[in-house]
């Protein structure tokens, strides 16, 4: 073999390693091959091309071994140093053609001869020391496991940690992530200075990185590292700055160049930018997203660790690019998540109202938390006569569009509602709408009213799985309703069937995602559900039913893994009822002496009741409001007092205007006795019926 030939060994991507297997994301600084014997020189210096004779003082093939005081050689050693190599064997010195010469391997250096010939002198790896990329196929791999693992977040806490886990340690001893505060978002243009808020810092020792496969195999310093205290909180860039302008360059810099240097102290603080070790070891990657500057990375290395080369600048720029363009993606993502909170929020109601005789508890789970809107809706709507309507939907699909959609089919409803319509007819209406919407609007609704009073409920279904009642012994029923066509089809008649609304029972409505999937078929998660049900009333014995939201918690607990295809809306309606020692109703000729005879009326039930502290308050404001009702009434006015945890006095007619309240001139005769309720009442309210109107006010008792 000619002595002056330098044989080249393969790279990585040229052989397989034995027990490595190169398909391994983790696999960016594999462990470079022990030269083969006979091969007695090293790959040539980075930046040329050729070969060079070797050194004088070089190992030659059959020569003699490393010197034994340099310890053991390890699987990356490189034959013994010449006699002319220089105690810093990390630095390298630049070539006479400008071209920096690097390292030909961790811990080798190329020099050159006087005479202009390559003189290559080595160092003994010693055992622990981390083996440095030294091939373009390593940092290949090293940067596409690392962007692949970076890329695999979605929100930005995710995307962050993805970058901090693939560089340290395999690729730093430490990072450090500052983003900007606050984040831009999309084309916002940001007000006021630049300010980073240091986000995440890492510094992970080997044996905790469960991904980097211990490629660098370097021990965690047995007392606290001077890099634990490097990093400041918060940093503001002023204009014209050297951070400012090491931001605007947006290339990675070495911290030990001049305008990097200058700028550690503002980014890190005083004591943290002394306290980042000398030469190579750092480097500052601007983080630059699709319009600007949204950051900044420090890669920290220790001092006992060879320092940065000038590649490992072009990974630090790749690393960069991609997590700056992911925090970019995330911040979107984050806005938009947003906005589909905020859009479910104002389509489902915040709270449920507080309806006489009947309490009321809910919950709704999106399909899935990339997907956090639905066509899926509930609600309760108080009706005249202290009943309450109760509505559960489920518009076809859980995006934007359904949520829309599912907005106005709601908003109809409660319009409907308030007409006091009749179930059937409020879903004819609400079936006409959804064609008005466009074609292939598809919906399920179910609409029952509960009237206290009457103990009893009216429901009309649309296609919707039947509702399942729980009596106060335990028995879990399905309700037998009419099943009828789905919301916009058109052209179907509904119907509505009256039952029975005991004290004590607990109806309730859901959409079919809570039993229905692709492990189940509805009425299989139905008698599911019902079996829940009466498991669930069993624990609090036949006299006490189940705590209404404890109820539902249980309810949602039915849900395996695989249950979740679709959005679940649930709606728990518990009866309570009013008694009818609780209620007083009467009716009254329309004529002058209706007021008079209401106040009688009125004062004697306050006294059966113990109530006789209200007597003055009723009377006055019972004979304000009849006298405005028989004024204009041509069939008998109605009066009904209910007694629960407040007064309640409902007076009816058969003139659908609704009284306004307004302001008496001094001049005017009347005009005065809505103004006294407005005052007087704890609440009050008009509510036009399909018949006339209803006009209510409440009053606190002891």
């Amino acid at each position: 073999m000619d002595s002056t030939r330098v044989t080249e060994q393969p790279t990585s991507f040229e052989r397989p390693q034995p027990g490595v297997d190169p398909a391994d994301p983790r696999g960016a600084f594999l462990r470079s091959p022990a030269p083969a014997a006979g091969t007695g020189a090293a790959l040539p210096a980075q930046g040329r091309s050729g070969g060079e004779p070797p050194a004088p003082g070089a190992a030659t093939p059959g020569g003699p071994a490393p010197d034994a005081a340099d310890g053991p050689a390890s699987e990356h050693s490189q034959p013994g140093a010449g006699p002319d190599a220089e105690p810093d064997a990390h630095r390298p010195r630049p070539a006479p053609d400008g071209i920096p010469v690097q390292p030909a391997d961790g811990q080798g250096r190329v020099d050159r001869a006087p005479g202009g010939a390559e003189r290559r002198t080595g160092q003994v790896t010693r055992p622990g020391r981390p083996t440095p990329m030294r091939r373009d196929g390593d940092r290949l791999r090293f940067v596409g496991a690392a962007t692949r693992r970076i890329a695999r977040g979605i929100d930005l806490d995710e995307i962050v940690m993805g970058l901090c886990r693939a560089t340290v340690p395999t690729f730093s001893d430490a990072i450090l992530v500052y983003l900007r505060d606050p984040l831009p978002v999309g084309d916002e243009r940001p007000t006021g200075p630049l300010v980073l808020r240091l986000r995440r810092t890492d510094r992970i020792p080997p044996e905790r990185d469960t991904e980097g496969g211990g490629f660098m195999p370097i021990a965690p310093p047995e007392q606290p590292s001077e890099l634990d205290s490097v990093g400041e909180e918060l940093c503001t860039v002023q204009p014209g700055s050297a951070l400012a302008e090491v931001l605007r360059g947006v290339r990675p810099v070495f911290t030990d160049a001049p305008a990097a240097r200058a700028a550690l102290p503002e980014l890190l603080g005083e004591e943290g930018a002394a306290a980042v070790p000398d030469g190579q070891r750092a480097v500052l990657a601007p983080l630059r997203g699709r319009r600007r500057v949204i950051g900044a990375a420090v890669f920290l290395r220790r001092p006992e660790r060879i320092p940065f080369e000038a590649d490992d600048l072009l990974v630090a720029a790749q690393l960069a690019t991609h997590s700056a363009l992911g925090i970019d993606k995330a911040v979107l993502y984050g806005r938009e998540a947003y906005i589909a909170d905020e859009l479910q929020r104002t389509m489902l109601p915040e709270t449920l109202p507080r309806c006489t005789g009947v309490r009321l508890a809910s919950r709704y789970l999106p399909a899935a938390e990339t997907a956090r809107v639905g066509g899926d809706w509930y609600d309760a709507i108080p009706l005249p006569g202290s009943r309450v309507a109760l509505v559960v939907g489920d518009v076809m699909g859980h995006s934007m569009t359904s949520a829309a959609i599912m907005g106005q089919l709601r908003t109809t409803a409660q319009t409907l509602a308030g007409l006091d319509l009749p179930p059937q007819e409020v879903l004819h209406h609400l079936d006409e709408q959804a064609q008005r919407l466009g074609v292939d609007r598809m919906a399920t609704c179910l609409y029952a009213v509960y009237d206290p009073v009457a103990h009893r409920i009216t429901v009309a279904n649309a296609g919707h799985p039947p509702p399942v009642l729980l009596h106060l012994g335990g028995r879990a029923e399905v309700l037998r309703v009419p099943a009828g066509a789905p919301i916009g089809v058109g052209g179907v008649d509904f119907e509505a069937v009256e039952l029975e609304a005991p004290a004590g029972a607990t109806l309730l409505l859901y959409t079919d995602g809570l039993v229905e999937s692709r492990l189940r078929d509805v009425w299989t998660g139905i008698e599911q559900l019902r079996e829940k049900l009466a498991a669930t009333a069993q624990l609090t014995g036949p006299d006490h039913p189940p705590p209404l939201e404890a109820l539902c918690d249980e309810v949602l607990d039915m849900l395996g893994p695989g249950d979740r295809d679709d959005d679940i809306a649930l709606l728990a309606a518990r009866f309570d009822g009013i008694a009818p020692s609780d209620v007083a109703y009467w009716f009254l000729e329309p004529e002058d002496a209706a007021p008079g005879r209401a106040r009688r009326l009125a004062r004697r039930q306050l006294s059966r009741w113990g109530m006789d502290e209200l007597s003055d308050s009723v009377e006055l404001l019972v004979s304000e409001v009849v006298t405005n009702a028989v004024r204009y009434a041509s069939r008998p006015v109605t009066l009904r007092l209910l007694r629960t945890d407040v007064l309640r006095c409902e007076v009816g007619d058969d003139v659908p205007q609704l009284p306004r309240l307004r302001q008496a001139r001094a001049t005017d005769e009347g005009g005065r006795g809505l103004y006294l309720v407005n005052r007087l009442a704890r609440r009050w309210g008009a509510t036009r019926l399909s018949t006339g109107k209803v006009v209510w006010f409440e009053l606190n008792h002891g």
